[in-house]
């Protein structure tokens, strides 16, 4: 090496590595993936199928009565242009029910992705494979709450 030069063609001879997405499946033809939000967690298992999605042994339409949860829940299918094709089991435990609703969104994006990795851009442009790190700030001492503090009086 006499000069910076040769540097260039160091770099040049390197190849570029582009990580590569397996297609992950279990004996049964199935993708497992666990999805998170806030202090909810999912336990995801995609399958082809008929679009059926069963929530903690219940069907999606009675555990998640409000229609914007169940909008949620299909924005996966719809960006990957992949719905009624898909049937998910899945266990969803911790927090409330737009937690619940999030976390499900979040695991059916990753199971879609192990299923299908020519998923992973459209998802991945969506958003759907990032798991929101924003929680329930914790309490402080000499506060009531996060961040209240006590009533102050000037006299």
């Amino acid at each position: 090496m006499a000069d910076l030069s040769s540097l260039a063609d160091l770099k040049a001879a390197a190849p570029q590595v582009q990580p590569v997405h397996e297609r992950k499946v279990d004996a049964q033809g199935r993708a497992y993936a666990t999805g998170k939000r806030k202090n909810a967690i999912a336990r995801v298992w995609v399958k082809p199928g008929t679009g059926k999605i069963v929530v903690n042994g219940r069907d999606v339409t009675t555990y998640f009565a409000r229609p914007v949860l169940r909008m949620l829940i299909n924005q996966p299918f719809q960006t990957a242009r992949c719905e009624g094709q898909f049937d998910v089991m899945c266990t969803v435990n911790g927090g409330g029910l737009s937690g619940q609703a999030g976390a499900l969104r979040h695991g059916i994006s990753r199971a879609l992705t192990f299923f299908d990795p020519a998923m992973r851009p459209s998802l991945k442009a969506g958003g759907f494979l990032t798991r929101d790190p924003r929680v329930v700030e914790r309490k402080k001492y000499g506060k009531h709450k996060a961040r209240r503090s006590t009533q102050f009086s000037k006299r």
